[in-house]
């Protein structure tokens, strides 16, 4: 099976840190070109040497902010003047946790725009390149929440069904090309972002830390949580030409936990 990625250009958004940064040192190690993107230089500087270059990879990486689309449209087109991507990997930081019903209209809009409306743009930048190279694959990182919505993750189980919908539609119009579009829902894994959420949740329910930690792993079957870089091996297999065949679906790397198929 050719799981291999050399001479292949991805760019990979929210790669600073965590899922994203694993996504990226995977595809590095398949022998991917890799263009790293999030908010932080010193964090973008430091994963950048990280990366694989034993194929003779060439890496960068663009400072851009997703909650202004339309800068990062700018800053995309400038990359696409001299490369042509063949893949494409959707990764942005989820909402603030709370109840739908506390969610206020700017909470939503501030996440539409940070997650669908930007993998949109990126996404249509990107297509006309997969379709003239012959090989395109768009990976969404979601949430296992678009297939049974988290307690206290409002604005965030609305946004991921509307990308999980969106993702379907795309990769049905885009099929005949060859082009794949997939989505990987992590469920907990050991992130900043997963702290974050547990830290909520104990500040709301005067538990300690330790304890809401333990109740969420109770709840996952292999009864641990996950690893960064075990989300990226679902990652580069489906950005691989193994995957070829593969597109519109959602593929949960929870240990289990989501209780349905």
């Amino acid at each position: 099976m050719n799981f291999d990625l050399t001479n292949k250009n991805a760019l990979v958004c929210g790669s600073s840190k965590g899922i994203g940064k694993a996504v990226a040192i995977a595809l590095a190690e398949a022998g991917a070109n890799i263009t790293l993107t999030a908010r932080n230089e010193d964090s973008l500087l430091q994963t950048i040497k990280e990366l694989d270059k034993s194929k003779g990879q060439q890496h960068d990486f663009v400072i851009a902010d997703f909650s202004k689309p339309d800068e990062l449209k700018e800053l995309i087109q400038h990359q696409l003047r001299e490369t042509t991507y063949h893949i494409l990997v959707n990764n942005t930081g989820g909402p603030p946790a709370g109840n739908i019903a506390d969610a206020t209209v700017e909470q939503f809009q501030n996440a539409f725009a940070n997650h669908l409306l930007c993998n949109h743009i990126l996404a249509t930048l990107l297509i006309p390149g997969m379709k003239k190279s012959g090989y395109g694959r768009i990976i969404n990182m979601i949430s296992t929440s678009v297939k049974i919505p988290l307690k206290g993750l409002g604005v965030s189980n609305t946004i991921r069904g509307a990308v999980a919908n969106w993702s379907k539609t795309l990769a049905n119009e885009l099929a005949p090309f060859g082009i794949t579009v997939n989505n990987i829902l992590p469920g907990a894994t050991n992130t900043d972002r997963l702290k974050e959420i547990i830290k909520a949740k104990a500040f709301k329910t005067g538990n300690r830390i330790e304890e809401e930690e333990q109740e969420m792993i109770h709840e996952i079957p292999m009864q641990r949580f996950g690893d960064a870089m075990e989300v990226a091996a679902a990652v580069a297999f489906l950005a691989s030409p193994a995957a070829s065949y593969i597109t519109g679906i959602n593929i949960p790397v929870d240990g289990g936990r989501t209780g349905s198929l």
